[in-house]
């Protein structure tokens, strides 16, 4: 039996248009694993960040890197329309322009992406996400976690020479970057999923891997599923839960520590979540620890067989 069997009367056993009020709240922790850069791609910006208190018993102003939802969003949401489009589950778009695609005016509205990420056709049709997401905050200020990277761009050889003009190229750049090891804290909040949505979603979370500007070659991310939490409303901000767990590892220490044990941050967000879930409007029950595990270890089975995957969606309807 499936673990999220135990909890099929939280969910639905079917898609309705109708809000029911049942929430999904997947606590994560997202470990960077190379540099990353955290900015609207091509702009040229700097690094998104914010000046927020440290904590929520620590006033101290600091400023910290933040992802912006979108960015999260997006990049889970392609890792799931890979997956549909092997499976030939993306539909004719109702522009008439080809098959479901994003930025376009031209969703199907039928596929299990368009229904559960949401969608807007021009034309008229459109569904509200059901996937709620706010900005993701660094744990460790910014000063701490982001360093500058100097560049050039070699030529043909490899070197910075111009052999035909016979001078070394004087052009540099420069990059903001969040160093490895720095960790993000979220709460991503799901309304009125069915089981196998749920694992799709999850799925999503777990297969992507890279986040950010210049994604081909930098921002890889390891999305650590640390805690499930069903309830009848959305539990506490991003922001929230990073201060709670800021005050609790810093504890009376100066200045939090860097690199942090990835253990440390899992089991202190787990218990700092639960804390904060007590002073909740509404019902709100966690998944026990090792029953998460299991579920993870439940979908990395799931995901390796192509004709289960497949099974899973075909039994999603619209």
């Amino acid at each position: 039996m499936s673990v999220l069997d135990k909890y099929s009367d939280k969910m639905l056993e079917n898609y309705t248009n109708n809000p029911q009020g049942r929430y999904v709240s997947l606590l994560l922790v997202r470990r960077i694993e190379s540099e990353a850069i955290f900015r609207t791609e091509g702009s040229g910006e700097a690094q998104n960040k914010e000046f927020v208190h440290a904590g929520l018993e620590d006033q101290s102003l600091i400023r910290r890197v933040v992802i912006s939802k979108r960015k999260q969003t997006a990049a889970e949401r392609r890792t799931g329309r890979e997956l549909l489009r092997r499976h030939g589950l993306l539909y004719e778009g109702e522009g008439g322009e080809g098959l479901c695609a994003l930025n376009t005016n031209n969703p199907c509205g039928q596929c299990i992406d368009c229904m559960i990420y949401g969608y807007a056709a021009g034309g008229g049709g459109a569904q509200k996400s059901r996937v709620i997401t706010d900005d993701a905050f660094s744990l460790h200020p910014a000063s701490t976690i982001t360093d500058v990277r100097t560049f050039n761009a070699p030529f043909e050889d490899g070197t910075p020479w111009d052999r035909e003009r016979e001078q070394r190229m004087t052009g540099l750049g420069s990059d903001e970057y969040v160093k490895p090891e720095a960790f993000f804290l979220e709460i991503e909040t799901l309304k009125d999923m069915t089981p196998d949505e749920l694992r799709y979603v999850l799925g999503n979370l777990l297969r992507t891997t890279r986040y950010g500007a210049i994604s081909s070659r930098i921002g890889k991310v390891k999305n650590l599923l640390t805690g499930i939490a069903f309830s009848n409303c959305e539990l506490f901000s991003n922001l929230e839960l990073t201060q709670a767990v800021y005050d609790r590892l810093k504890g009376d220490a100066n200045e939090l520590e860097f690199p942090l044990v990835t253990q440390a941050v899992v089991s202190t967000a787990r218990d700092a979540a639960r804390a904060l879930s007590q002073r909740v409007v509404g019902s709100v029950v966690w998944v026990p620890a090792d029953e998460v595990d299991t579920l993870v270890d439940e979908l990395i089975d799931l995901y390796s067989d192509d004709a289960e995957v497949e099974a899973m969606l075909g039994r999603v309807s619209y």
